[in-house]
Order: structure tokens, then sequence, then C-alpha cells
């Protein structure tokens, strides 16, 4: 059983995450979890489904999306997250569904796809100025395992129809220092405009997780803290209301330094698990307790009514 009200950070089937969104419900009011986040990456098409499941269980669903932000520039060539909440009504409401859905398919979707295999190929395919690759990868090898693929299927991909085992060799392929790597979001501006026609509560999803000191899954593909702290300024300008401060890839350090940041900038504190399966990623290893959920509750009706 977990020791945690909520897990606000959680992926299933519907983008890269191992669980349907019943599953991983049933799962969490399993060990206990009073209120779950389900925020596939860039995409809310698990919602409905949990939402539904949990009627009939003792949890609460929270609705949200893990919202890819691209950046290429000096300091980080890459993608940052935000994690944007938003209610069970809003859930219903066709027009906001549909103008989320165009904004976010800027960013994914099977061009992002086809051009990354294109630079693929070009630097590491068998033609490549860099071979490794025997044969080209192609773009049915990706979404064979998603319609919504990540970084997580390209690693799949060359994994097990490749046959490259080695970690370092498949971070040297689609890593953000990898010269055939494209970075994966929406622009920051097309993000701050949609924040500001849509009831959506954003928080800066893990941003130490970068600078994780161990090995291993939590590490993520992303910037040491300082280089995301120095971007800070430019998410509370498009209207960041609060950071992912409890997360698996965050040391105690970590968390006092974001915790520092929550209090000098006013945004609410969040956490979860990231789940993406059962053994390496898996539900209800970070989260929040109960006062803290009521605070996120508050300022999530607060986002609604403004």
């Amino acid at each position: 059983m977990t020791s945690y009200y909520a897990d606000l950070h959680n992926h299933t089937r519907a983008s890269d995450g191992d669980f349907s969104p019943s599953e991983l419900v049933r799962r969490a009011a399993g060990i206990g979890l009073k209120a779950i986040g389900i925020t596939d990456h860039d995409t809310i098409g698990g919602l409905e489904e949990a939402v539904e499941c949990a009627r009939d269980l003792d949890i609460e669903v929270i609705p949200g999306v893990e919202v890819s932000i691209r950046f290429k520039d000096d300091a980080f060539t890459g993608t940052l997250h935000l994690l944007c909440y938003f209610s069970q009504e809003t859930l219903q409401d066709k027009v906001f569904k549909e103008d989320l859905a165009g904004v976010l398919s800027r960013g994914r979707g099977i061009e992002l796809v086809t051009r990354r295999v294109k630079e693929i190929n070009a630097v590491f395919g068998p033609k490549g100025s860099t071979p490794i690759l025997s044969r080209e990868l192609t773009v049915d090898q990706i979404t064979g395992y998603s319609p919504n693929a990540s970084r997580r299927h390209f690693a799949l991909a060359l994994s097990e129809i490749h046959g490259i085992t080695k970690r370092d060799t498949i971070n040297r392929i689609i890593s953000n220092s990898s010269p055939a790597y494209l970075p994966s979001g929406i622009d920051l501006e097309d993000a701050s405009e949609l924040l500001a026609r849509q009831p959506l509560m954003a928080v800066l999803a893990h941003p130490a997780a970068g600078s994780f000191p161990g090995e291993g899954h939590y590490k993520e593909v992303l910037p040491p803290v300082a280089v995301v702290e120095s971007y800070l300024p430019r998410f509370l300008a498009v209207g960041l209301e609060g950071l992912e401060v409890y997360y698996p890839g965050h040391t105690a350090t970590h968390q006092e330094k974001m915790l520092s940041w929550a209090k000098t900038h006013d945004l609410v504190v969040t956490g979860g698990s990231d789940c993406h399966d059962q053994t390496d990623r898996p539900i209800g290893v970070a989260g929040i307790d109960q006062v803290q959920f009521s605070r996120f509750k508050q300022r999530l009706l607060q986002r609604q009514e403004s």
C-alpha cells in the first residue's frame, strides 16, 4: 500500500505507458491512492475511459496532459514538459478538446516521426554519414508501437527490431546531443496562447530530473536543474501555476530547491510517480498528501473559475 494520497503524474497506453487507462486506475485504487492524475504525452485519448472506470471505485481521476515544449537554443536543445490539469467538466467540452488537439498536433504525430526517421537514417543508416544501423529505420517500425510515438518507441524499435542493445549506442542515436536529434513539442508561445484561452492549470514537470545523480529511468533526457531554473521566468510569464516537487528522480536537496521556488513564486506543489509500467516506473512511488492535494484542488478550481 502506498503512503500517498494522490499521485498526479501517470501514463497509459494512450501515449507510452504499458497499462490501459482502466488498468492504471484499478491499480491505483488497489494500492490505496485516493486520487490519480492521468497525464499522457500530448494526448487526452485515455481520459474518458479512466474517468468512467473510477466511478465504481474509491478514487478520483484528475484529467491532465503532459505537454511537450520544445527548445533549441544555446542553453538547451530538447523538450521540457508542462503537466496541464483541468476538470472533468472541461473534458466534456467539445470545443476545448478540439482546440487542445489542434495545438498539440503541431508538436507530435506522424510528421515529427517522419522527420526524425529521415534524420536518423541520414546520419546513422547504412548509407549515412556515421553508419550504425545495418538497415534503414522505417516510420512503420516506430508507429507500430504507438500512433503517438515518443522517444521510448524509437528506443524499442532500435533494440527489438534492429538488435541494438547497448544503452549508450541507443542514446547516441536518439539523445538530445545526437546530430540526428529533432526536439518534439510545441513552442512556448503556442502554450502561452492555449493557457490564455482554456482553463488549464500548468505545472512544470520534474524540474530537477536532469540532475538526478544515479542511473535509471527517472534521470530523463533533460538539462541540469540550473538550466531549468534559467527558463523558469519564461514559464512564469506564460502562466505557470505549479511545480512537480515530489518525483522519483528528485533528491531531498532538489525537493528543497523546488519548495523554495514554489514559495517565492506562489506556485502549488505537486508530485507523481511518472508511472509507465509495473517494473521500471511503477505507480505509487511518489505523490502528495491529503493537505497538499486539497491545495492543488483549490488552485485548480480557481483556474476553472477565472
